[in-house]
C-alpha cells in the first residue's frame, strides 16, 4: 500500500543532528548566519542588476535568475532545519515531505540548467565576441531559462510520483530529511529497486546532460585561450569564466556526491546533504560581485548615490 493510501502515517519523525541541546544551538547559530548571509548576499544581487540598465545584458539575466534560484534553493529546507534545530520533537507532515521533495529537485535541477545554458553565453563571449550580440539575444536567452525550467519541473514532477508510490512500514524516522527523496527509502518495506534505477537514472540524466555541455563548451573556451598570444588578452578571457567555473565546479561537486551516496544513515552523508542544501547556494553572490569589476562600480556608483 502507498503512503498516499496508508492512514495511520500522517507525518515523520526527523533525526536531529545532536542530542546535546548545546550543540544544537550553535548549529542554529551557525545555520542562521549561513542563511541570511545567502539571502542577504542573493537579494542584493539581484536589487544591484535590477537598478543598473548597465547590468541588464544577457549574463546578467541569467545571472539575476540564478540568484533567485539560490533564494529559492535555500528557503526550501534551511528555515524547517532552524526551526527542528530549536524544537523537542522534529518532524514533517507528508504534504510537507512531498512539497520539499519537489521543492529540491526543481530548484536544484533548475539551477543545474541554468549553470549549462550561462557557459553557452561564455563561450560565445569568448569564442565568438563579433558576434555576440547576435548569438545572445534577448529572446533566445528567455527561451533557454524557461526551457529550464520547465525541464526541472518535469524532472521533479517524476521524482514526486515516485515518492508518492512507495510502499511504506509504520517506521517513520527519516535521517537525511535535505536530501529529498533518497530520505524515504528505508521506511519502504517493499522492494526499492525500480524506484533506485528510475532516480538514479534521472538524476543522471539531468546531471550529466547539464554537464557535458558545460566540460564540452569549457574545452572549447580552454583552446580559443591558448590560441590568444597576449598575456593580457588570456587574463582578461580567463577573468570573464572564472567566476562560473567556481560556481560549477562548487554545484555540480556536492550535488553528485551529495545523491551518488547511498542513504546509509552515515554522518559523512548527512555532511555532505547540508552542505548541498544550505551552504552551495551561498557562495555565489561573492564570486560573481568580488571578480566583477562591473558589479563593484555599480555597487560604488549606488554607494555615492545613496549613501547611508
Amino acid at each position: 500500500m502507498s503512503w498516499r493510501d496508508h492512514g495511520s502515517i500522517t507525518e515523520f519523525l526527523l533525526m536531529g543532528l545532536s542530542d546535546n541541546p548545546l550543540i544544537e544551538a550553535l548549529l542554529f547559530v551557525l545555520f542562521l548566519g549561513i542563511y541570511l548571509l545567502t539571502m542577504t548576499g542573493n537579494l542584493m544581487l539581484l536589487l544591484v542588476i535590477r537598478a543598473d540598465s548597465h547590468l541588464h545584458t544577457p549574463m546578467y539575466f541569467f545571472l539575476s535568475n540564478l540568484s533567485f534560484l539560490d533564494l529559492c534553493f535555500s528557503s526550501v529546507t534551511v528555515p524547517k532545519l532552524l526551526k527542528d534545530l530549536l524544537s523537542e520533537k522534529k518532524s514533517i507532515s507528508i504534504e510537507g515531505c512531498l512539497a520539499q521533495v519537489f521543492f529540491v529537485f526543481f530548484s536544484s535541477g533548475t539551477e543545474a540548467c541554468l549553470l549549462s545554458v550561462m557557459v553557452h553565453d561564455r563561450y560565445a563571449a569568448i569564442c565568438h565576441p563579433l558576434l555576440y550580440g547576435q548569438v545572445m539575444r534577448t529572446e533566445l536567452c528567455a527561451r533557454l531559462v524557461l526551457v529550464s525550467w520547465g525541464v526541472a519541473s518535469l524532472n521533479a514532477t517524476i521524482i514526486v510520483l515516485l515518492a508518492v508510490n512507495l510502499d511504506l512500514c509504520e517506521a517513520q524516522t527519516i535521517h537525511h530529511y535535505p536530501r529529498g527523496l533518497p530520505a524515504l527509502f528505508p521506511l519502504s518495506c517493499s522492494d526499492i529497486s525500480v524506484t533506485v534505477d528510475i532516480l538514479l537514472c534521472s538524476s543522471l540524466l539531468h546531471g550529466l546532460g547539464t554537464f557535458i555541455p558545460i566540460f564540452f563548451s569549457y574545452a572549447r573556451i580552454v583552446s580559443t585561450m591558448l590560441s590568444i598570444s597576449s598575456t593580457m588578452g588570456r587574463s582578461k578571457a580567463f577573468s570573464t569564466c572564472s567566476s562560473h567555473l567556481t560556481a560549477v565546479t562548487v554545484f555540480f561537486g556536492s550535488g553528485f556526491l551529495c545523491y551518488l551516496m547511498p542513504p546509509s544513515g552515515s554522518s559523512l552523508g548527512l555532511l555532505l546533504s547540508l552542505q548541498y542544501s544550505a551552504v552551495t547556494p551561498m557562495p555565489n553572490p561573492l564570486l560573481y560581485s568580488l571578480k566583477n569589476k562591473e558589479v563593484k562600480a555599480v555597487v560604488e556608483r549606488i554607494w555615492r548615490k545613496y549613501p547611508l
